[in-house]
């Protein structure tokens, strides 16, 4: 029997690549990965910011936290991950204005209401430190680190989300795209038995075995379930936030040929606490050939409605002038009147974000699905769900996709998440 995994982003690449792979017993032909997108990584997983934290998170998400950040540095140890997908040690910083505080929210709240990742960091102790050269020091403002590169990093994530897929390519996962999975079937005892797959190029249905069954679909994972079991008593709680970014390159980053011992270490992570109405973030990145990019976002909405299709956002260009001018105030030179700062991509990205802010990582209870639908047991069974990341999908991403591909099999988790099931 197959197992399909509805969702090719970060999350979903992640699942499948550890569950091709051993100790997993699963052949890697009978895993089907579906992405309705005609573009992979168009949301999330290919523009967001790729910073990694180990300990940023509350008790719940701590031990899942943890694995993941490991694994990124394992990953990229073991393939070249610093010149393939850009991973680097990060050190994180704090840019505060006199007056500033922190407001110790925690969940989502902050990121809906504009304030600073930093502030719901956990406790970190500050350090002196004058931030990284290509930062434009404020008047009135103070730049702290928050953590060194033993606990934060960084990554591009559309080259780590590329990376991954290509993995599960040539191990032979079966990846169907673009394409939806708009029904699951019941064997004669009222059990999981298949789920059919619609071709969006050919028009195609094809039915696959199917008795495990993933759903790993951001923002629009509610959608997906209550498409597949319509009379289920469960409701995802995972809702989309919408993020504005830019990438940008500065003629003051420039790792390979930087004299400065702070860009030596690697890269940073600037939270800011406010700045022309909302707290920016921003994240020095390398590229291919020892080059360097900037990344800044912090503009976020729930009013943005989610589009049918990652491909199908729509840039709002008065979002993407006010983080054009807050990158200006932060990056450009004091006094210039012709910004030299070059914007190599505009971004639009839906997060699944949820009310308590912990990202779900369970089985759904059969009782639950509704229509009389059971699912088998013994690891060879079920109806799996892992969403609601927020802004932390990549650096969960790794850990998620260990954890899953092990819960899956009926395996012991390398994580403790029994607090993000159902």
């Amino acid at each position: 029997m197959s197992t399909v995994i509805i969702g090719a982003g970060i999350i979903g690449t992640s699942t499948a690549y550890y569950l091709s792979q051993p100790p997993s017993q699963t052949a890697p032909t009978s895993i089907h990965l579906v992405e309705s997108s005609p573009r992979f990584f168009a949301s999330a997983s290919g523009y967001a910011s790729g910073f990694l934290a180990r300990d940023w998170y509350g008790p719940s998400v701590s031990s899942l936290g943890a694995l993941s950040f490991d694994l990124h540095k394992q990953l990229a140890a073991e393939h070249g991950g610093r010149e393939k997908w850009g991973w680097s040690r990060s050190t994180g910083t704090s840019m505060t204005h006199s007056g500033d505080a922190g407001n110790g929210k925690r969940g989502d709240d902050w990121l809906r209401e504009g304030s600073s990742r930093a502030q719901v960091a956990g406790e970190h102790a500050f350090v002196e430190g004058n931030g990284p050269a290509w930062l434009t020091k404020q008047r009135g403002g103070k730049v702290e680190v928050i953590s060194r590169g033993d606990s934060t990093a960084q990554v591009d994530p559309l080259r780590l989300s590329q990376f991954l897929l290509e993995q599960c390519r040539t191990r032979g996962v079966q990846i169907h795209q673009p394409a939806k999975v708009i029904s699951a079937s019941q064997d004669l005892h009222g059990d999981l038995s298949s789920v059919r797959i619609l071709s969006s190029t050919t028009g195609t249905e094809t039915d696959i075995p199917c008795t495990r069954l993933i759903i790993t679909a951001g923002a629009w994972t509610p959608l997906v379930f209550t498409s597949l079991f319509p009379t289920a008593t469960l409701t995802i709680p995972v809702t989309s936030l919408a993020g504005h970014s830019l990438v940008l390159k500065s003629p003051r980053y420039i790792p390979s040929s930087s004299d400065s011992d702070q860009e030596q270490e690697g890269t940073h992570a600037v939270f800011t606490t406010d700045s022309l109405g909302f707290s920016p973030e921003i994240f020095s990145r390398s590229t291919t050939g020892g080059g360097g990019e900037i990344y800044i976002a912090g503009l976020n909405s729930s009013s943005i409605p989610l589009p049918a299709l990652a491909t199908e956002t729509r840039i709002d260009d008065e979002a993407i002038e006010q983080l054009m001018a807050v990158s200006a105030k932060l990056l450009g030179l004091p006094g210039q009147e012709v910004s030299d700062l070059e914007v190599v991509r505009k971004g639009l990205c839906f997060r699944p974000v949820t009310p308590s802010g912990r990202p779900i990582v369970g089985r759904v209870p059969d009782e639950k699905l509704g229509g009389g639908m059971r699912t088998r047991g013994g690891g060879i069974g079920g109806v799996f769900v892992s969403a609601g990341h927020g802004p932390w999908g990549i650096s969960l991403s790794l850990g998620t996709g260990r954890v899953l591909s092990e819960m899956v099999e009926g395996r012991e988790t390398s994580a403790r998440v029994e607090g993000l099931g159902f």
